[in-house]
């Protein structure tokens, strides 16, 4: 059975629980002076690292963009000019095709015999006109000397005239007869390239049917787009003196409905003759260099129409431009590296980069990535980055 503490026992055990308690006191108050210290440590962490674009300037002219067509600089619809059975082909469809060359082939064998007859039929016409044109000359002879009348002397002549208009007919109808002939192998008018065929060999073709192919010749191509005629009119009173639409002072390019860049420029090729009543614009057609067959025609693109007078002007990564209540904006690193907000007047966009009308200048720097580590007004550790103007890829500049 255990005895009760006496009042020493209970002195001795409060005595203890103090001491225990002031240790512990202690031991607190040294670890939290010990977070404190690594508090310290943390605010003192390196500044965050950036890409930044160092600002360049680039020759930039006034530009309009125009929604546009393409047109096959050359196209022909081939037809069948004589009735027959289709018996040969002679490409492959969506194939390029010389100027010449043999494309399909109708049966022959009728229009060669049609040939074999006319070329017949010519030579007895012309026989007969030999022999009316000797009857002729003999009885002219003996006319002459009372041995012949008038009368019988004209129907001789006429004879004559008539068989000479025989063999015209006959020459005529030869020429005919070869013609047809010809028309049963279906040459290509020109180089290009040849669609899909409307009927297969075998079938029955002739001047009724309808198209048997199509053939189109794309390099160079044709681009067709509308102006509103107050343009147009105020351009022909400013270059009223120019030679011709080809020799208009402006850069034209293709963006692609990819929304890529064509890598050929064009030029001004044609301008209607009236205005559309019923849109008030005016026709105009651009040509350009298609070497690859690149651009079919029938395609939307957006002709860019560009001054040759220019200007220099700041260009600034797309990746670089942010938007807030206030406009467009973007974050700038000053010379002792501490991030500022600038807010800027942009114009037209070119590949990948933005033309900068004000509020900015050539060689400051902007961020282009790490934009959601920052804020303005704190210091970074900026890492100079190049931008591919075109597709807006970031390299270091160590790999140029």
């Amino acid at each position: 059975m255990l005895k009760p503490f006496d009042e020493q026992q209970n002195h001795d055990l409060f005595t203890l629980s103090k001491h225990i308690g002031y240790a512990i006191l202690v031991s607190t108050t040294l670890t939290i002076t010990g977070c404190g210290k690594s508090n310290e440590v943390i605010k003192t962490a390196p500044a965050p690292a950036v890409s930044v674009y160092e600002v360049k300037t680039s020759e930039v002219g006034n530009y309009r963009e125009f929604v546009a067509r393409t047109e096959a600089f050359l196209q022909a619809t081939i037809k069948a000019r004589v009735e027959g059975e289709l018996i040969e082909r002679h490409f492959n469809e969506g194939s390029f095709v010389e100027e010449g060359q043999l494309l399909l082939k109708i049966d022959p064998i009728e229009y060669q015999a049609s040939l074999a007859q006319a070329d017949a039929d010519l030579k007895s016409k012309i026989a007969g006109s030999d022999g009316a044109n000797r009857d002729l000359k003999r009885g002219k002879e003996v006319a002459e000397k009372g041995f012949l009348s008038q009368s019988d002397l004209d129907k001789l002549t006429t004879n004559a005239a008539q068989t000479a208009a025989n063999v015209k007919s006959g020459e005529a109808a030869l020429e005919k007869a070869r013609l047809n002939l010809s028309y049963t192998e279906i040459k290509a008018p020109f180089s290009g390239q040849i669609g899909k065929v409307k009927y297969d060999v075998g079938n029955i073709v002739g001047p009724q049917s309808s198209e048997l192919a199509e053939l189109t010749a794309v390099d160079p191509i044709y681009v067709n787009f509308q102006v509103e005629e107050a343009v147009y009119l105020n351009y022909q009173q400013k270059h009223q003196n120019d030679a011709g639409p080809e020799a208009a002072p402006i850069d034209l390019h293709l963006r692609l409905p990819n929304n890529t860049l064509y890598d050929q420029a064009g030029k001004l090729d044609f301008a209607d003759t009236k205005i559309d009543q019923g849109t008030g614009t005016v026709e105009l057609r651009a040509v350009f260099n298609n070497p690859n067959k690149l651009i079919m025609p029938g395609m939307f693109v957006t002709l860019i129409v560009e001054s040759q007078d220019k200007q220099e002007m700041v260009l600034v990564p797309q990746a670089a431009v942010q938007e807030n209540q206030q406009g467009k904006f973007v974050l700038v690193i000053d010379k002792s590296n501490k991030v500022g907000s600038r807010h800027v007047t942009l114009g037209r966009r070119m590949n990948a980069m933005w033309v900068v009308e004000s509020g900015l200048s050539a060689n400051e720097q902007v961020i282009i990535e790490g934009l959601q580590k920052v804020r303005t007004g704190i210091e970074v550790n900026p890492v100079a980055k190049m931008v591919n103007a075109t597709t807006g890829v970031v390299t270091d500049l160590k790999a140029l």
